[in-house]
């Protein structure tokens, strides 16, 4: 971080300043963050099993999103108040519901919190890549960034081994199972799938690596659409300002940061108003 750097953050008060309560975790909002994951996933086999595929295809759009973006991203950054070993039991559980490691994602996104925009970030990589490549880096990054957490991840490695074991396993089942029944493997399709667009939505479109600092390195939205479209997740920026925060306080917090980001000099943008 260069000094001009460093004075742009210092211009941003430390969180108990500004709003102490944006950390709060209510229980009724605990029990709901948890839940909405082990509900979708549910209600895809429910209307699988029913043939309903419509209903059974959007609760996997619904899971991709309150996972990874959402719930995931929460306990990859152990900021719902749990103790840690049930933080840790929620983060492979839920994030095996999407087939993917959750302790390789957490080795990885904690990693690019420290370190974008740097070559060595391999999640906010495909913010300096081109669109068609950013695609193609979402079919290939959960097995990347699974692979680089078993090098690198040293506290988490036995963790890392066992959810990638288990998400091959039920794959491996869900093939052996095809001809009884394409339930199990229309999910793992699905799950892996939506895993596809993770790159797009959380490095290429949010951030700009060629920004001169921190406030500039990231993009900051603002506008009824682009709260709509992403349903109030579009807050990267003041993400990475203050990580502690969780996603359901996000709207609250960026309402508190407009002075100072206007302040700075930022111009958010919009998607039409």
């Amino acid at each position: 971080m260069d000094n001009s750097q460093n004075v742009i953050t210092r211009a941003f008060p430390d969180l108990p300043k500004l709003v102490p309560e944006l950390t709060h975790t209510t229980r009724l909002q605990l029990v709901f963050a948890l839940s909405l994951p082990f509900i979708f996933s549910a209600a895809y086999f429910f209307f699988a099993a029913f043939r309903w595929w419509p209903a059974a295809v959007l609760s996997c759009v619904a899971l991709s999103f309150v996972t990874y973006g959402s719930t995931s991203h929460d306990l990859v950054h152990r900021n719902l108040g749990l103790r840690r070993p049930i933080n840790d039991l929620f983060l492979s559980l839920i994030e095996l519901l999407a087939l993917r490691s959750g302790h390789a994602y957490q080795a990885a996104h904690l990693h690019h919190h420290r370190r974008f925009p740097h070559g060595d970030d391999i999640e906010g990589a495909a913010a300096g890549m081109s669109l068609l490549r950013t695609l193609f880096e979402g079919v290939i990054l959960q097995s990347k960034i699974w692979l680089w957490a078993v090098k690198r991840s040293r506290q988490h490695r036995v963790l890392v081994w066992l959810e990638g074991g288990i998400c091959l396993l039920f794959i491996s089942v869900s093939l052996m199972l095809f001809l009884i029944t394409p339930i199990f493997l229309v999910y793992a399709v699905l799950m892996i799938m939506g895993s596809w667009i993770i790159p797009l939505i959380t490095s290429y479109v949010p951030h700009d690596p060629h920004g001169r600092n921190e406030l500039l390195q990231t993009r900051l939205f603002r506008g009824k659409v682009a709260s709509i479209i992403s349903f109030e997740h579009l807050y990267h920026l003041e993400h990475h300002l203050y990580p502690s925060v969780p996603h359901h306080n996000w709207p609250k917090l960026a309402k508190r940061l407009d002075p100072f980001f206007e302040a700075a000099g930022l111009n958010p943008i919009k998607i039409w108003f």
